[in-house]
């Protein structure tokens, strides 16, 4: 009776650990921005929608466009591999944005009322560790 009920019992817990991890990037906001002199991007993604400005300013407000479930559903398995707490001590590959040979780029996210930033790397060469989600939310700002 024990091992049945320590078995009930695990596979409740994983189930609901699975459930909670899905909803993660539902709670989150994602804000990739890359920047030059003369060149402007910011994707920002937040329950499952996604807007692109190339407004510096921030007067021209995006349109916020519905990401599809495949997507979605991508863009949450790359999410759930990324460790907040390091982001900050990703080191960048290249350093091409030094002399004006990529844009800056970086990443902020903000979770559970607590924010999350990389330092600068390359637009283009995101530190390993993020490169499948950087790629990813990169995809949506190429659809506009």
């Amino acid at each position: 009776m024990k091992v049945y009920a320590l078995v009930l019992l695990s596979v409740f817990l994983s189930k609901s650990c699975e459930s909670q991890t899905k909803n993660d990037l539902k709670t989150a906001v994602l804000e990739y921005t890359a920047n030059t002199r003369g060149f402007y991007q910011k994707i920002t993604i937040q329950d499952q929608t996604v807007s692109v400005s190339k407004d510096r300013s921030g007067t021209d407000k995006p349109v916020a466009t519905k990401i599809s479930e495949k997507d979605w559903k991508e863009l949450v398995g790359y999410f759930e591999t990324i460790n907040l707490d390091g982001l900050e001590t990703l080191k960048a590959p290249t350093e091409k944005r030094f002399h004006d040979g990529a844009a800056i780029a970086d990443l902020k996210v903000t979770y559970k009322d607590k924010t999350y930033k990389t330092t600068s790397f390359d637009h283009g060469y995101p530190p390993e560790a993020i490169k499948k989600l950087v790629v990813k939310i990169n995809s949506f700002a190429k659809k506009e």
